[in-house]
């Protein structure tokens, strides 16, 4: 009999992680082998365990799930992530899968296809939702073709981050600045990421230099 798959729950809500747990240990194929209630947590649990799959929530206090994606990858290349979360727009969709998801599906899924979503990523197959999978296809057609135009798509509030990451400052600091907590600063910067279709803060700072969101003096 070949090994099982070994899969880490990466969620903040314990009810939603015994519930996933309750059900995969149902499957004689799949085996959970840790649980992370944080981006922080998971990605050292998947150094620790190296395991075949991470079943990724978005939405977590702290780092988030594209963070903990982007990291895990990192820290443990061979492990393939399943996003598992709520939301399916633009602004969550490809900020995950350009930090290295293979797979997004939603909390709406039955069990059967969410244990079938685990065994196709094991085998390194993509499933994507099918409202995910129209938008991506939609952006792979060049439905959203045209340039996003920084001044239109993003609000008075991320325009002023947008320029304060382009002017070196970290989170901390654009909070300082602003007056708001660390956690509103990470959500604007990944709404930013996300409506540009931009990966980083680095490809952020340089959009807004080539953009005149900042000029030279």
């Amino acid at each position: 009999m070949s090994e099982p798959i070994t899969v880490l729950l990466v969620d903040d809500h314990a009810l939603v992680r015994q519930g996933v747990r309750a059900f995969l240990e149902t499957q004689s194929d799949i085996a959970v082998v840790a649980e992370a209630e944080s981006g922080e947590e998971a990605v050292r649990l998947a150094a620790e365990h190296a395991p075949d799959v991470a079943l990724v929530d978005l939405i977590m206090p702290g780092m988030d799930g594209v963070e903990a994606t982007r990291r895990l990858k990192a820290r443990s290349p061979r492990t393939n992530v399943v996003v598992l979360t709520s939301y399916h727009d633009d602004e969550h969709v490809f900020p995950a899968i350009q930090a290295g998801a293979l797979s997004y599906i939603l909390k709406e899924v039955g069990p059967n296809e969410l244990a079938d979503a685990v065994r196709k990523a094991a085998s390194g197959e993509a499933v994507l939702h099918p409202r995910v999978a129209a938008r991506v296809v939609r952006e792979l057609h060049g439905a959203r073709r045209d340039e996003p135009n920084v001044f239109h798509d993003l609000s008075d509030r991320e325009l002023e981050v947008l320029k304060l990451i382009a002017e070196g400052l970290n989170n901390a600091e654009i909070s300082g600045r602003l007056f708001i907590s660390e956690k509103t600063t990470k959500n604007h910067v990944s709404n930013i990421l996300g409506k540009l279709h931009l990966h980083d803060r680095t490809q952020a700072a340089v959009y807004a230099w080539r953009q005149g969101v900042v000029r030279r003096d």
